[in-house]
């Protein structure tokens, strides 16, 4: 059983920077890697970032490519995600999850979930 706790959200206004953090309560060696989906009022889930442990390769959703910076550190079981020029429509609640399927970006690979936290982004 994983456990994942995410910290570090909060309120900040568009264009400026927040970092969340996930740990892990345990060893995460039986899964494939960990991810963040966010999930805004009303709207599904969304992919927005994944770090794979074999290879450590990194993918991120199509909305946060080139704003949002993902790293990992599997000793520790810790995963970090530096959010750079927000925008509003960033403004979700933040999961992290531990993948345990091949499939990357898909909500149903990941069985393991933290309990979210809120990032809001004010205009």
């Amino acid at each position: 059983q994983v456990q994942l706790v995410e910290s570090g959200g909060g309120l900040v206004q568009a264009g400026n920077s927040l970092k969340l953090s996930c740990t892990a309560s345990a060893r995460t060696f039986n899964t494939y890697g960990l991810a963040w989906f966010r999930q805004a009022p009303g709207k599904e889930r969304e992919f927005v970032t994944d770090v794979t442990w074999s290879d450590g390769k990194i993918r991120y959703g199509d909305s946060v490519a080139g704003r949002f910076i993902t790293s990992a550190d599997n000793g520790k079981n810790m995963m970090f995600l530096q959010m750079k020029s927000l925008k509003p429509e960033d403004t979700a609640v933040y999961y992290c999850a531990a993948r345990t399927h091949y499939l990357i970006g898909v909500a149903s690979s990941y069985s393991y979930w933290g309990q979210g936290i809120q990032v809001t982004v004010s205009s």
